[in-house]
């Protein structure tokens, strides 16, 4: 894997403290021949800033290569413009995937990375940014200017400007609309952050977008997004995933889109994702133009696009009996979660019965509880919005089949969660969340496990007792006893979730023979 940064982790304790923190050193003449070369699979890792130009660029970048004592890297897009660099209107460095550290770290520079691509500073502040982090601004500042460069206030008005960008060059909406859709508090602070970001005010970007296309503005009410990934990207193993466990009006598979319905901070949406050999084109609907942002985040952790599938494989691919399963899938990927509360209700509802009586009960209980969407916002695709916490917790007892207990834990998790006492989104830390899970009656380690994976993208979780994955490790000569398997795994870190994927696909692919 390649790693340009020296990063040490803001290490925490098991009781959630803060440790100390070390600045970012990054090491400049192995950033400078990553950019030299020109690989995008650096893309995310870093930003290449030039003094000279005062220009600031995805490793990757097409442009002259700049002087050695010219350029200096920088951890993100923020730092730079911090430092008064502006983007590159060439290689657009803010749509390059994320950095696959704010999905594999658990510290609270990651989290609060993940936070702050979910929107939450432009819906509650910095303050509430903390407080959903348990911890104070003046800490959570220190860190995040220690370990990125900048601070949160700038990190957000990085986000802020990107998803200005988007909106800007994808919709028709007025740009007063856009200014405060992404999050700005004045029309002049948009337009002044615009100039400052990319150089050129918004009408321009507008017009630039519009050559692009060469078709006019973008329709109204549809917005069609290109999601990177690094290559390479195993898009039949994720549509058949979500494939297998479709859920009747919730989501479809289809002609190789995958196409859901989605409960966003501001109000409901849909999208169409349609992977390509170098992106993923999303086709999103929303009710909300300010719910762009999280959308966008919560799709790239759905769909685990910012991971590093080349460090993951080398990982892996070491492993003799993991070998030939890397070579015949690489860059295969962990699915995420685009609701915390679905994802965990389908694993309590799934445990210990066939998937497809999983689904079927899930199925039951979305029918009955959920909302129907307007036709103008289905576009003829799923039109079912899984039920809210408060939905499930006050109905749904008489909803679900099955033993009593299971009823009462459904329930239960779901009282939790609009009560506020369990939350789940992507701010969490794994062993955070096992741990409140695991504090509700009826949720095992399995459970908790197979969440913390889904749901905040932990991806060292092998769920060695899960008896798909363990038949797995058998078809491939591993050991299929749970003592066994764990031990096996220890080799595996910290990619065992990614392991336990090819397991299960083991589990259900028949072993080629010579």
């Amino acid at each position: 894997m390649f790693e340009c940064a020296a990063v040490s982790e803001n290490r925490q304790c098991a009781g959630g403290g803060g440790g100390t923190v070390v600045p970012v050193m990054l090491d400049h003449d192995r950033c400078y021949n990553a950019l030299a070369s020109r690989d995008a699979r650096f893309d995310g890792h870093f930003i290449a800033a030039v003094r000279s130009t005062r220009i600031y660029c995805r490793p990757s970048c097409p442009a002259m290569k700049p002087k050695r004592a010219n350029v200096e890297f920088l951890p993100t897009a923020a730092a730079a413009q911090l430092r008064g660099y502006r983007a590159c209107r060439r290689c657009m460095p803010d749509a390059v995937p994320g950095s696959p550290a704010w999905n594999t770290r658990a510290d609270l520079a990651a989290r609060a990375m993940r936070l702050i691509g979910d929107g939450l500073v432009e819906r509650a502040g910095v303050t509430g940014l903390a407080a959903a982090l348990g911890y104070s601004e003046r800490h959570l500042t220190r860190v995040l200017t220690a370990e990125l460069g900048a601070g949160p206030l700038a990190l957000a008005r990085a986000h802020r400007a990107h998803t200005a960008r988007l909106l800007v060059e994808t919709t028709p909406l007025g740009m007063a609309d856009v200014a405060f859709a992404a999050g700005f508090t004045s029309v002049r602070q948009f337009n002044d952050t615009v100039l400052e970001v990319y150089g050129v005010p918004p009408t321009t970007l507008r017009s630039e977008a519009g050559r692009r296309r060469g078709s006019g503005p973008a329709v109204a009410g549809t917005l069609v997004l290109r999601l990177p990934f690094r290559a390479p990207l195993d898009a039949d193993g994720l549509l058949a995933h979500f494939a297998a466990r479709a859920l009747p009006g919730v989501e479809r598979v289809a002609g190789g889109t995958y196409a859901r319905t989605l409960r966003l901070p501001h109000g409901a949406a849909t999208v169409e994702l349609a992977p390509t050999a170098a992106h993923v084109r999303a086709t999103l609907r929303l009710v909300d133009p300010r719910d762009l942002g999280p959308a966008v985040a919560r799709l790239r952790r759905l769909l685990d696009l910012d991971a590093d599938p080349v460090a993951v494989d080398e990982v892996l691919g070491a492993d003799p009996a993991l070998a030939d399963r890397v070579t015949a899938v690489p860059g295969i990927r962990v699915p995420g979660s685009v609701d915390g509360l679905e994802t965990a209700v389908r694993a309590v509802l799934g445990q210990q019965v066939s998937l497809a009586a999983g689904i079927t009960a899930t199925a039951r209980l979305a029918a009955a509880l959920g909302t129907r969407l307007p036709p103008e916002l289905a576009a003829g695709g799923p039109d079912l919005l899984f039920p809210a916490a408060a939905e499930i917790a006050a109905h749904g007892a008489g909803l679900i089949a099955g033993p009593t207990r299971r009823t009462a834990t459904v329930v239960g998790l779901a009282a939790a969660v609009a009560d506020g006492s369990l939350v789940l989104d992507a701010g969490r830390d794994a062993a955070g969340l096992r741990a409140a899970l695991l504090a509700l009656p009826g949720i095992g380690p399995w459970t908790a496990g197979y969440v913390a994976m889904r749901v905040v993208g932990e991806p060292d979780e092998l769920l060695a007792t899960d008896l798909a994955v363990r038949r797995g490790a058998g078809s491939l000569d591993l050991p299929s006893d749970v003592d066994g398997l764990t031990a096996r795994a220890e080799r595996w870190k910290p990619w065992r979730s990614y392991a336990a994927t090819h397991l299960w696909r083991a589990a259900t692919t028949p072993r080629r023979t010579s």
